[in-house]
């Protein structure tokens, strides 16, 4: 298996927090990293003020007088009770493992993997799982291994249940549905909340479930995109990651807009995976705060 963490990511650490917003907690936070010998390299913050939540990424790298990890681990914990914080600790050389499902369609699934292989992508994908057999030559190709489970409304809960062991097995932290025509489960859903990302051909809200270049097309719409997501148990609504678009025109057929569109598939979901693979997304009610 590759292991493609480059040596700049090595040595540093990545805070995420949300808590309810007050004064100082920039400062302390900053202080708290410089007493725990980190020096920050990336800080962003954001307030909802509707709300009155507070987000922060803050990443820095760990230097020869840095505590120890599990000291650290613990300090962390120590502030986040003392703010009343919800929070995760990353460490940039713990890459996360990623499980990709497809079904027919083969361009999302290219995409991901030939940005792996550039290291665009900083992850491990120990396997790809597909409910057809059309895509294994490229699971081949790039020398990830290819496991095919069908899907029938007969077999769902069974398929799910061998899915779910191999993601075990494999010890997969996210999922990623780089075009896999098949609806989750809740218990599916349940098992990876915020961890399962799907690309959705559509500029959502609009244009939900099947067949939305059709749907785009019937409408007459002057602009097409696409949708990464995170899945939740409401189809095609979870909190949005990314979107990106094009123009068409009346001059465009339906099979130009699905052309078009699968470009933009491929950027979406691209770019919704990188955040999650960098630590960059932070989620609330059926939103997120995206760090860029």
């Amino acid at each position: 298996m590759r292991k493609n963490t480059p040596p700049s990511l090595q040595k540093k650490a990545v805070l995420l927090l949300v808590c309810r917003d007050k004064p100082g907690i920039v400062a302390h936070v900053s202080h708290f990293v410089f007493r725990q010998g980190g020096n920050i390299v990336d800080s962003d913050q954001h307030t909802d003020y509707e709300t009155g939540i507070f987000f922060m990424r803050i990443e820095w790298e760990l230097g020869p007088k840095s505590v120890s990890r599990g000291l650290l681990k613990k300090k962390v914990k120590e502030l986040a009770a003392r703010f009343g914080m919800r929070y995760e600790l990353f460490f940039g050389d713990q890459a996360l493992r990623m499980a990709l499902f497809v079904s027919r369609f083969g361009h999302c699934l290219h995409d991901l993997l030939v940005r792996r292989d550039l290291g665009e992508i900083q992850a491990e994908i120990p396997l790809i799982i597909s409910n057809h057999d059309d895509l294994k030559s490229v699971a081949r190709h790039f020398d990830v291994p290819f496991h095919v489970i069908p899907v029938t409304p007969e077999n769902r809960v069974k398929a799910e249940e061998n899915q779910l062991k191999l993601l075990k097995k494999h010890r997969i932290d996210l999922v990623v549905l780089a075009r896999y025509m098949q609806v989750l489960s809740p218990r599916f859903v349940k098992a990876y909340p915020n961890r399962i990302i799907n690309i959705h051909h559509s500029f959502l809200p609009a244009f939900i479930g099947g067949k939305p270049y059709h749907q785009a097309y019937a409408r007459g719409v002057k602009v097409i995109g696409a949708t990464a997501h995170y899945v939740t148990e409401k189809l095609d609504e979870g909190p949005i990651i990314e979107q990106s678009v094009i123009r068409v025109s009346h001059r465009d057929r339906v099979e130009d807009l699905i052309r078009k569109g699968r470009d933009q598939e491929k950027v979406a979901l691209a770019n919704a995976v990188r955040m999650h693979l960098q630590h960059r997304i932070l989620t609330y009610g059926n939103k997120t705060v995206v760090f860029e």
